[in-house]
């Protein structure tokens, strides 16, 4: 194994994810800004994380809370001003943290210039910006959108008798990449950040930047998780992402993580593979669908949960790796809801432990960690069930779209309250003051009711708290390299309380052992226990012997006999 390690910076990290509009409001508009990140360095800093990776803040109308980008090269005017974002990337490197920014180019905002005048005639100049169908032709082979009201991909726009084409909400087309003017005013504006001293991107729904131009007829009732095929992963792809490789990536030290959707075991290192020069590294979804329904992802499924499966869901990824390439590691983003009550226990009895438990597990795998803002404290959701408290366009867009089909809207809103994006996206709970020290009006979005119990003034006085141990976690991995590089196996895989494995370095073993479960589980393994050091439990006065409490998590060194 030790032969075949490429050590690089970027896989050593820590990364923190930062949404800006939830984590500090500094003047007062209940709108997190730049000036409030910068309030909170030194917390950043105390957290141990290597990078920080930056929720967008380009300029915006905010149909989608700043993924509909109307214009790359300035900052949303809520976030502040681009000298305050000079200020926050200098207030960061001089902390020895590196800063990531989304990059947003599937598609733009339609407030965007380039689409303002591309939608005024066929024959503008920027028409070829974006996809355009000709009414002509007749209505454009049917493409499920995800956050249109209608579930319609194409849009009618009067001016030039044409549909344009939107992936998501009516207000984001999807940017045409098979015009090379499109892409090398993208190669431009990321050299632009870049020459301002960003460390690199993460890049979204990036799979999507090539598709099938044709249009091809979609099969009639597909279900709708099969229906990416038809938008991602097309023809030219690789020549894409190689071109912005050798246009960018190749002239700057920088990171890069892909948002790859629909990626397969297969067709993984096509991507990452060093010797093809397209990305560093990739985060895909295959651990992300337990806990949701089969037939339609916007619907919870408690029952949809198998701790086995998911298990070799890890390991059958971690092969993949294993001599080339490099993978990521995350249970928790803005379009997830919150990992502590998805993958763990967010009761009051267990939500600490449990929390600690899974960064545990996220910060001993072998890949780049990602953890995002509030879980290092346990934040939880929120489970609202009332549609006046979400702000989420992809939640409010379906509701109202069962509500005029006359279909079990409410329904849909009671399950969806679990796996709702507003539940990741509620203010970072500093304090028990009003509003959670996040500001001192109401903010943009409602503050947890649990925040007087869950805030980082509380944790920060608590040695046991899920703060402190977090801290504890990421200081083992930055000082263990086996923790980083070391080979992953895992042990007692069929047991269905306990995620166990090894890492081994060389001489050195490690065994991570982690009970996702509220009951008492018994490892089975020949690994001898009894002779060995605890670096780490989230339990006080763990035993060395194969019974765990729940929620439980060790890691222990190894000695041989």
């Amino acid at each position: 194994m030790q032969d075949t390690i490429h050590k690089k910076w970027w896989k050593e990290k820590v990364v923190y994810q930062l949404y800006p509009r939830s984590f500090k409001d500094a003047n007062g508009d209940g709108i997190g800004d730049l000036k409030g990140i910068i309030e909170k360095l030194d917390y950043i800093q105390n957290l141990g994380i290597d990078v920080v990776w930056l929720n967008p803040v380009y300029e915006s109308p905010n149909d989608d809370m700043g993924y509909d980008i109307s214009d790359y090269r300035s900052i949303m005017k809520e976030f502040g001003s681009m000298d305050d974002f000079e200020m926050l990337v200098k207030g960061l490197h001089d902390r020895g943290i590196k800063i990531i920014m989304d990059l947003v180019v599937n598609h733009t905002s339609d407030e965007h210039r380039w689409f303002k005048e591309s939608r005024k005639s066929k024959d503008n100049p920027y028409r070829n910006y974006y996809h355009w169908w000709d009414a002509e032709k007749g209505k454009p082979p049917y493409r499920w959108s995800i956050f249109d009201k209608e579930s319609n991909a194409w849009k009618y726009d009067a001016a030039t008798n044409s549909y344009y084409f939107h992936i998501f909400s009516e207000k984001q087309p999807d940017l045409n990449w098979e015009n090379p003017e499109v892409r090398y005013e993208v190669y431009d504006m990321m050299k632009f950040w870049l020459d301002k001293g960003i460390d690199g991107f993460r890049m979204d729904v990036i799979a999507c930047i090539s598709k099938d131009t044709t249009f091809p007829q979609m099969p009639s009732n597909m279900p709708v998780g099969e229906w990416f095929p038809y938008y991602a992963q097309g023809p030219h792809l690789h020549e894409y992402l190689q071109e912005m490789n050798r246009e960018v990536f190749s002239k700057y030290d920088c990171m890069n993580v892909g948002e790859m959707s629909f990626i397969t075991t297969e067709n993984a290192l096509l991507f990452v593979d060093e010797d093809r020069q397209e990305l560093q590294t990739f985060y895909h979804f295959d651990n992300t669908g337990d806990g949701v329904s089969n037939e339609n992802f916007m619907y919870a499924d408690d029952s949809n949960w198998d701790l086995v499966s998911w298990k070799n869901i890890f390991y059958k990824w971690d092969q993949v790796f294993e001599t080339k390439g490099w993978g990521t590691i995350y249970l928790g983003n803005h379009d997830m809801s919150r990992m502590v009550s998805r993958f763990g226990n967010d009761s009051e009895k267990y939500r600490s432990i449990s929390a600690k438990m899974l960064h545990t597990f996220i910060l001993s795998m072998r890949a780049t960690p990602y953890i995002y803002y509030g879980d290092e404290i346990g934040m939880t959701n929120t489970n609202h069930t009332n549609i006046e408290n979400y702000q989420d366009l992809y939640t409010i867009n379906y509701y109202n779209g069962l509500k005029q089909k006359g279909e079990d809207h409410e329904g849909f809103l009671k399950s969806h309250a679990k796996i709702s994006r507003d539940n990741a996206r509620t203010p970072m709970q500093w304090d028990h003051q009003t509003q959670a020290g996040f500001s001192n009006v109401k903010p943009w979005l409602a503050v947890n009711a649990n925040y007087k119990d869950i805030n980082v003034a509380e944790q920060e006085c608590n040695p046991n708290s899920v703060l402190h141990y977090f801290r504890k976690m990421v200081g083992l991995r930055k000082s263990n390299e086996t923790l980083i590089y070391g080979k992953f196996d895992l042990v007692d895989s069929t047991n269905e309380q306990l995620f166990a494995f090894t890492r081994r370095l060389g001489n050195e073993m490690l065994l991570v052992v982690l009970n996702f479960s509220d009951s008492p589980a018994v490892l089975i393994t020949t690994i001898p226990f009894s002779n060995s050091t605890i670096l780490i439990s989230n339990i006080e006065h763990p035993q060395i012997d194969h019974s765990f409490k729940p929620y439980a998590a060790v890691i222990y060194k190894i000695y041989n006999k």
